[in-house]
């Protein structure tokens, strides 16, 4: 004979199995929800618009996202083990400096190692600060970003920098179109620097420990995960990420200055938010940060094919961010 307590137990276990199929079904929606967005965006551009399929304007595309997708890479990482890095456009710009003030002195080839290793230091100086001060990532990188723009215009006095005109052709090789359809050597880095973060990720050690970081640093610490060195090493990937963005940029405009990419920074997270990573650390994937880089070039493409006023771009954006965000309370809430 069926009890009171026994009722209550089976309502109980029927209520917690409930709760699980619904987190379920939003955790389903909150990976492919933005992947239909995209699918929804793009039929209809290809079917109000002439020029949106055509070759020029998708290899155009990717083109555009090159240097947001490097520095939503960068932004990805770093949320995902539970820290911000708003320093990643003043690294950027450092980096491109740097490049370019090298290569006139040793060449090419030199430049741009040198705008790598640049970035890759900075970033782990971005993590150092905040494992050793203990500030919160969110106004250490800030601070730290506006004293890289301090060493920016220490290096350009406040000028444009450019290459030697017997060494600008190279220096611009990122920019130049490859003979996959006229598909640029910036795209094809952009491109394999997502795919190795994307493994670095989903498949190392390393990339499950990031994880583990931005879920939990004490049940992480407690489990024998060193968790400065994951976060300076974090913030050293970021950097490398930014430097590389860089250098496509100085590569584009064959110069470089101190107020490059000004801004580009919340772009990057925007992407990586709307994508699915969760800003409160743990949750995400390269390949959602992606999803959200195709999905914001694809808006402002689509202002311009469409010949719409670029002032409602922004506020486009800023409703993807918040409706983002939100969803992702909303999912977790449905989780606990």
């Amino acid at each position: 004979m069926t009890t009171t307590a026994d009722a209550e137990a089976a309502l109980d276990a029927a209520g917690r199995a409930g709760g699980r199929a619904a987190a379920s079904r939003f955790t389903r929606l909150h990976d492919f929800g933005i992947v239909l967005t995209v699918v929804v965006i793009v039929v209809a551009l290809s079917l109000t618009t002439q020029t949106f399929l055509t070759t020029g304007n998708l290899v155009n595309l990717l083109d555009q996202a090159a240097v947001v997708g490097l520095l939503a890479c960068a932004a990805t990482i770093v949320i995902i083990s539970g820290a911000f890095d708003l320093s990643i456009t003043a690294v950027l710009a450092v980096s491109a400096i740097i490049a370019v003030v090298v290569t006139t002195h040793a060449g090419v080839p030199a430049g741009m190692i040198a705008a790598v290793l640049a970035g890759g230091a900075l970033g782990a100086i971005n993590g150092l600060v905040v494992v050793t001060v203990k500030v919160h990532s969110f106004i250490a990188t800030l601070a730290l970003s506006i004293m890289y723009r301090g060493l920016a215009v220490i290096l350009t006095a406040g000028a444009i920098v450019y290459p030697q005109e017997s060494r600008l052709q190279a220096f611009q090789a990122l920019s130049w179109p490859t003979v996959l359809g006229g598909i640029t050597a910036s795209s094809l880095l952009f491109l394999l620097v997502a795919g190795v973060c994307w493994v670095v990720l989903a498949r190392t050690t390393f990339g499950r420990r990031v994880y583990a970081v931005g879920g939990s640093e004490e049940a992480a610490r407690l489990s024998g995960i060193r968790v400065g060195t994951i976060r300076v090493a974090v913030f050293a990937i970021s950097g490398v990420c930014a430097a590389l963005a860089g250098l496509i940029l100085a590569a584009r405009g064959g110069s470089a200055q101190a107020s490059m990419g000004t801004g580009m920074e919340l772009t990057a997270i925007a992407a990586a938010v709307v994508g699915g990573t969760s800003v409160l650390g743990g949750e995400g994937a390269i390949w959602r940060g992606l999803i959200g880089v195709v999905l914001i070039t694809l808006i402002g493409n689509g202002f311009n094919l469409l010949g719409w006023d670029t002032i409602y771009q922004q506020v486009v954006q800023g409703a993807l961010i918040l409706g983002a965000v939100s969803f992702d309370r909303l999912l977790r809430g449905r989780r606990s």
